[in-house]
């Protein structure tokens, strides 16, 4: 049984008006230190994301669709490490590790939107990129600014969609003892553990939603960088070839650890332990939204160019 089952059990319920956040309180001699770690990354994340917005923003050599698609990527990676992170550095300095319920369902609520946008955004740069080297000559026609648009709308149209349902799956379950939420943020798994009912519908809605979101559009991926791969093998050109891959391999990359992180959290079935689910959330919370500019930034020759032309006009302004 859940602890949720089993005070309701007990016979004495008592609605739950707030959760306790006990991600990493069972390291209280590294508190100080867990909040600066967490803090520099939380500093190189938004520093990094924004400043690869400004840098497509400002250089007309980057105003293209994948381009677009990259800054919308950091874009989402700082709306939802910002979901996370300032709570998670807050509760490291405070005693009082509270979240109302209400603020909890906030969390929660944006936290889906922006990771299930970001799942099918990555499709979207996939599908761009078979655009591009597959049918080159339809690549105006087909990626316009009209269907960029579209496509990042659809995406968080996916993200709101998938939201309403995994938030409402939770809360539907009635909440009546045991709040203490054993991670630092309130996500699926440990809040089904709490609810005062049997969860084994809601375990399952979970996830058959999480496979879908996660599995189709990594199937667009799939698909779409399996053909890239035939079509770089029969370029004749060695420079088309490694122009080719090296647009490529950075959203390969990403993709991998994005998806690599979120399967093992909600794909699988039987989940993991506390312990290491909060290892793992870390990675693709907080980690991944740091490295992202890294990873397009050194494995892209476009973005590498555009980065050295700012610094020559700044520090050589004549």
């Amino acid at each position: 049984m859940t602890p949720g089952e089993l005070a309701l059990a007990s016979g004495n319920p008592t609605p739950v008006t707030q959760f306790i956040l006990l991600g990493f309180s069972s390291y209280p001699d590294l508190q100080e230190l867990l909040f600066v770690t967490f803090l520099f990354i939380y500093a190189i994340t938004v520093l990094g994301n924004l400043g690869m917005m400004a840098l497509i923003f400002t250089d007309s050599r980057l105003h293209s669709p994948m381009y677009f698609f990259l800054s919308v990527l950091s874009f989402l990676d700082i709306c939802y490490s910002s979901v996370v992170t300032p709570k998670l550095l807050a509760n490291f300095l405070a005693s009082d590790k509270t979240i109302s319920f209400e603020g909890c369902v906030v969390q929660l609520t944006f936290f889906v939107v922006h990771v299930t946008a970001e799942s099918f955004l990555l499709a979207s740069m996939a599908y761009d990129r078979f655009v591009a080297i597959c049918q080159p000559l339809h690549y105006s026609l087909v990626m316009t600014k009209e269907t960029c648009l579209q496509l990042v709308a659809a995406s968080y149209a996916f993200g709101g969609a998938n939201s309403v349902i995994q938030t409402g799956n939770v809360f539907a379950l009635p909440f009546c003892g045991p709040n203490q939420v054993t991670h630092y943020f309130c996500d699926i798994p440990p809040l089904l553990r709490l609810a005062c009912a049997n969860t084994a519908t809601a375990g399952v809605v979970l996830y058959i939603f999480s496979a879908l979101v996660t599995l189709l559009p990594a199937a667009v991926i799939l698909t779409s960088y399996s053909l890239v791969l035939v079509a770089i093998g029969r370029m004749r050109s060695a420079a088309g070839r490694e122009k080719a891959l090296s647009t490529c391999a950075s959203h390969f990359l990403a993709i991998a650890i994005f998806y690599g992180t979120v399967v093992f959290t909600y794909v699988q079935p039987h989940g993991s332990t506390d312990t290491y689910g909060q290892i793992v959330s870390v990675f693709y919370t907080i980690t991944i939204p740091m490295l992202n500019p890294f990873i397009y930034r050194f494995r892209n020759k476009e973005v590498k160019e555009a980065l050295q032309r700012k610094l020559r006009v700044s520090i050589f302004p004549c």
